[in-house]
């Protein structure tokens, strides 16, 4: 089932965007008019002005719209989800204000070694999963805190509502670092530093795939995650270099 909406404009694919028009800028040049760096900065506006939930102090996690419905005319949700780092670490967002709140907040979802795909808490706009017709979660409270049973009533609704991720993890630690400059590297590596109590466990010098998102945060999935063994070692690199 499809376990996180993602009709409309789900905040990581904007900053994917993002960056896609960053690159074309840097590769194609100031040729075309628009140039892809104004087209870059219209989505940095927008993205800055629609997705930033003041009172909430995060950015929204899609504004929900059928297809041809404008972002602006989307509703937002207020799923709390780690996908918002995207936004940071990507450099959709660049405002410090908005930046330190996302960063701060998302700390709430981290567990050791990893950080959970959504928050323990309620939600104002309620998010259904369905199955065959059949109502699999509580959709004004959509957390679901252990990944186990049935893989398709129960295992694939926690995948992405609860259940720990080891692969976005060093990202927090990377928006961390840009949020609050050049001193919080130390800090952002002592984070990271959390990750040693999976690596010597389970498969030894790998990561897991996912754990719990209760406590104790029990390791499952793969037990040698490529992609979450690539982003620790990409952002401890970029954090324990001089530049």
């Amino acid at each position: 089932p499809a376990a996180t909406p993602r009709e409309g404009f789900p905040i990581e694919i904007q900053a994917l965007w993002y960056n896609a028009l960053i690159f074309m800028a840097q590769i194609d040049g100031p040729i075309r008019r628009p140039t892809w760096k104004d087209r870059a900065d219209q989505v940095q506006a927008a993205v800055s002005d629609l997705f930033f939930l003041k009172e909430s102090g995060y950015l929204s996690d899609c504004r929900h719209a059928a297809r041809g419905i404008s972002a602006k005319n989307a509703i937002p949700d207020d799923a709390f989800r780690p996908n918002q780092l995207l936004a940071v670490t990507l450099g959709l967002v660049s405002d410090p204000v908005i930046q330190r709140a996302v960063v701060r907040n998302c700390a709430s979802l981290i567990v050791p070694g990893g950080i959970r795909s959504l928050a323990d808490r309620p939600v104002q706009r309620p998010l259904p999963v369905y199955r065959d017709g059949q109502l699999l979660n509580d959709p004004s409270h959509p957390y679901f805190g252990v990944y186990s049973g049935d893989e398709d009533t129960r295992r694939k609704p926690a995948y992405h509502n609860g259940t720990v991720w080891t692969w976005l993890f060093p990202s927090f630690c990377e928006a961390w670092a840009i949020a609050f400059g050049g001193a919080a590297r130390d800090t952002a590596r002592a984070f990271m530093g959390s990750s040693a109590m999976l690596a010597n466990t389970g498969s030894a010098g790998q990561l897991q795939e996912i754990m719990d998102g209760d406590f104790p945060h029990r390791q499952k999935g793969c037990d040698a995650q490529a992609w979450a063994v690539s982003e620790w070692l990409r952002v401890w690199r970029r954090l324990s270099s001089s530049s």
